[in-house]
């Protein structure tokens, strides 16, 4: 009897220190992450990304497109931003993404790239906005690239694609491998030029994405920001063929309170509007500003330049430069 009543404390001895050692343990045997840090004592915060937004009272009232985004460029953060997740099309603001994703497997701007004859017969039938290259005219990548943006050349979008990817189907595929990776979630290319197609959308928010991403590349940056460049000469054209930036032609004076705008990519279809996106540098800084869908077309006021102006002309007094933070 004696034997049989202390096997049985000594069970109760076990069953007690196993109690324990759960309690102790948080009840069970398996740990999350976050409870295996705070038992090796170091504390896991799981927060979740957020794009900062600067409160700014920017006056909207006066804004002719549907949506818009401004952001800072050195870190990203939007200063306003109104319908920024509204799907738009993108129209010819898809050749920024066009141009970028024709800059980086170009190792020799020089290389000499022939206009394929066969390309031009659809982009004429589409209307497509075009550089003035001729059907088997030879030029350069660099002319291409800079056709892709300044006067927004559907050819020369066209050829780079071709040249680069051996087709625009495996281009655009690239291009929306690209977007996947900036975290561009409501964008879907179907083409290279912005010619529309329901199955052809973005968000300000994911061009200003783009841009941003774009800018820190130097050879869009410098295409982007130039006025007027003159390709190499050509049969076609001895003494080169001559581009103007679609933006900067719509006025003189690009001044604003505290800066300048330094380049930017219009963009007009009837179904997506007057679209810009721009560049400027105000008070030691940088800010890019993109807006779609403003009514209008190309035979009436530039509402979109319009209404980057009036919000770019809004940030100095609104946000003037400090010591501590400026971009020479």
């Amino acid at each position: 009897m004696k034997r049989i009543i202390a096997v049985a404390a000594l069970a109760l001895l076990v069953i007690a220190g196993a109690l324990f050692l759960m309690i102790r343990s948080g009840g069970t045997g398996e740990h999350t992450e976050e409870e295996a840090g705070s038992a090796a004592g170091t504390e896991i915060e799981r927060k979740p990304v957020v794009i900062e937004t600067v409160n700014m009272d920017l006056d909207l009232s006066g804004i002719y497109s549907d949506a818009g985004i401004v952001v800072r460029l050195s870190d990203g953060k939007v200063i306003t931003e109104f319908q920024e997740e509204e799907r738009i099309y993108p129209a010819s603001l898809t050749k920024m993404m066009t141009c970028l994703i024709g800059i980086e497997p170009i190792e020799d701007l020089s290389e000499e790239v022939t206009l394929e004859e066969e390309i031009f017969l659809a982009l004429y039938e589409e209307g497509a906005s075009m550089a003035g290259f001729m059907p088997g005219e030879t030029v350069t990548a660099e002319d291409l690239l800079y056709g892709i943006i300044l006067p927004s050349g559907g050819e020369c979008s066209v050829q780079i694609a071709r040249h680069t990817a051996g087709s625009e189907e495996a281009f655009v595929e690239r291009m929306n491998e690209k977007a996947r990776e900036l975290g561009m979630e409501n964008t879907h290319f179907t083409n290279v030029t912005g010619l529309q197609d329901g199955n052809h959308y973005t968000t300000v928010e994911d061009m200003a994405v783009l841009l941003r991403h774009a800018l820190e590349n130097r050879m869009f940056r410098n295409i982007f920001c130039t006025e007027e460049y003159t390709a190499s000469p050509t049969e076609e054209h001895p003494e080169g063929l001559t581009f103007e930036s679609s933006m900067f032609r719509l006025r003189e004076d690009w001044k604003v309170p505290g800066g300048e705008v330094k380049g930017g990519k219009t963009g007009f279809t009837d179904q997506a509007g007057l679209c810009l996106a721009s560049l400027a540098h105000v008070d030691n800084r940088d800010y890019i500003i993109v807006t779609a869908k403003a009514d209008g077309n190309h035979q009436t006021e530039p509402y979109h330049v319009l209404d980057a102006l009036n919000l770019y002309g809004q940030l100095r007094t609104q946000f003037g430069s400090t010591d501590t933070d400026r971009e020479e």
